[in-house]
């Protein structure tokens, strides 16, 4: 099928991600002439069907209630977050990974260039999904993968330099309307973290066990400055060991003291896991 990015996918059973199969931008010259939809078209929050149009090619979900509808269900017993992401988690559903990589060393101008675009673009998305909201959104999470296991994508120099500017404004919208950001970042992004504190972001979510992301050793440099979202190990819970579980929860449950801690598991719970 086809993505809102104009990206060709392949899903393969109950997989949580698709292979990416092929992309509507091939050169870098390409990115100049891609166009974006609308984006405060209101189809994005108050028409139901297939979610199309907002998704991000990790699901495709069919015969949708519109977005707004779908928050009531939840307001009494939950705060509700909206959802946008950040620049780099749109730029290679656009035009792919390795030609991320690439073109951001090679063809930095044209790279930069669309980048701004982007994030120009995700900021209306983010202020017309408040606007749509009408009031009843307590914060949004903020997506953006810049790292891996062991390190970032790219340098911290190169992230400040074309990205940091883009998560300045969503968390600034943000303020601006009194919601709360959480970022979302797969991997050890720990390189800047000190900069997503600098721009007032109040919690980091999935702080994965598995790169070397320790809630309890973060809160004693962040306490009062960043909330942990997460930290508790996958691995741990799909082995299912009772004991071992214990350990892993009792000793994370220790950035908890003080406040500033969310439980939650460290990224997804696999399907190995029972309900």
């Amino acid at each position: 099928v086809k993505t809102g990015f104009g990206a060709t996918i392949r899903r393969s059973g109950d997989l949580p991600m698709p292979y990416f199969e092929d992309f509507s931008v091939h050169r870098p010259e390409e990115m100049a002439n891609f166009e974006f939809d609308d984006p405060g078209d209101p189809r994005r929050f108050f028409d139901g069907g297939d979610d199309q149009i907002n998704g991000v090619a990790d699901t495709l979900i069919r015969d949708l209630a519109p977005w707004g509808e779908r928050l009531e269900p939840w307001l009494e017993d939950f705060a509700v977050f909206g959802s946008v992401c950040e620049p780099y988690e749109y730029l290679w559903r656009i035009i792919g990974s390795t030609n991320a990589l690439l073109w951001m060393a090679s063809d930095s101008d044209l790279f930069a260039a669309f980048v701004d675009r982007l994030g120009k673009f995700l900021l209306a998305f983010a202020a017309a999904q408040i606007e749509a909201g009408k009031g009843r959104l307590s914060g949004m999470y903020i997506w953006g993968d810049v790292a891996y296991r062991n390190a970032m994508f790219f340098s911290p120099v190169r992230w400040r330099e074309m990205f940091k500017p883009h998560i300045k404004a969503l968390i600034g919208l943000c303020r601006d309307h009194d919601l709360m950001a959480v970022y979302h970042g797969c991997g050890n992004a720990s390189p800047i973290f000190d900069d997503l504190v600098e721009l007032g972001l109040d919690g980091y979510n999935p702080l994965e066990a598995k790169a070397d992301l320790d809630a309890v050793q973060l809160k004693e440099s962040y306490a009062g400055r960043l909330a942990f979202v997460g930290n508790i190990d996958v691995r741990i819970l799909e082995k299912g060991d009772p004991e071992e579980i214990r350990r892993e929860v009792l000793y994370k449950l220790q950035a908890a003291r003080g406040g500033g801690f969310v439980f939650q598991s460290d990224h997804s719970v696999t399907s190995s896991v029972a309900p």
